[in-house]
């Protein structure tokens, strides 16, 4: 499998131009990634709310007991189940009759659906870890939960969101590697279509796995640089 490992790079990347099929299937890996974070966080933020709001409410009202039951529904289901059986079910069972051309949006979708539970259970710990007095002190001012926690409480929240998020999204880039089950051609499903052209496994799997390394470090860096930051400002 090593024996001329020289040749093999040269059939795997330059032959063909095959280094034009790792950039556009690095293109797709991330505007998936992007695209299910930015779906992740409406929903996180949504249920997160939701949940909070149920816990500040002296006398929470019929709407919000039902919406407080169905964030821990939806946060059960889809922290119970693998992320890649709630794909196969998004693009087999529950847009079956979408083109396969929208599967990437179906994907899109599905993961973002996925990291939507876990940015929900981060958001809603931000939220708690800022003092309670903080929306008594908002009420005492006339405003009402929905105010107090959009003036006050969210904007102190963030410092404490925003490299648990960064993390989340490193997470959601691995886990799209899956998504060439239902044959998006992202960064993995792209060095399976080389090895079958080339019946050479190693250089593909090898280089798929430095590319998804590389980026996992560039942001892990953003995300080092990013706590520092924060960490400079709360110390002023």
């Amino acid at each position: 499998m090593f024996r001329d490992l020289p040749g093999q790079l040269y059939t795997s990347l330059i032959a063909n131009d095959r280094w034009m099929l790792y950039l556009e299937g690095l293109g797709r890996t991330i505007v998936m990634a992007l695209g299910a974070v930015l779906v992740g966080l409406f929903l996180g933020t949504l249920v997160a709310v939701i949940k909070v709001n149920k816990v500040y409410a002296k006398k929470p009202g019929i709407l919000l007991k039902i919406g407080d039951w169905l964030c821990d529904f939806y946060l059960t289901v889809i922290r119970g189940t693998p992320a890649v059986i709630q794909l196969l079910i998004a693009v087999n069972v529950i847009f079956a009759a979408a083109p396969i051309s929208s599967s990437l949006y179906v994907a899109i979708v599905a993961f973002g659906v996925n990291s939507g539970a876990y940015v929900a259970e981060i958001i809603r710990a931000g939220i708690m870890a800022v003092d309670r007095g903080q929306m008594e002190a908002g009420r005492s001012l006339g405003l009402s939960n929905g105010m107090t926690m959009q003036k006050i409480i969210l904007p102190q929240a963030v410092k404490n969101i925003l490299p648990a998020m960064g993390n989340e999204f490193i997470t959601l880039i691995k886990e799209t590697a899956v998504v060439g089950y239902v044959a998006v051609e992202d960064l993995t499903k792209m060095a399976e279509l080389i090895q079958s052209r080339t019946y050479q496994p190693l250089v593909p799997l090898l280089l798929s796995a430095l590319i998804y390394l590389a980026l996992v470090m560039l942001l892990s860096a953003a995300l080092k640089k990013l706590e520092r930051r924060l960490a400079r400002s709360d110390n002023r």
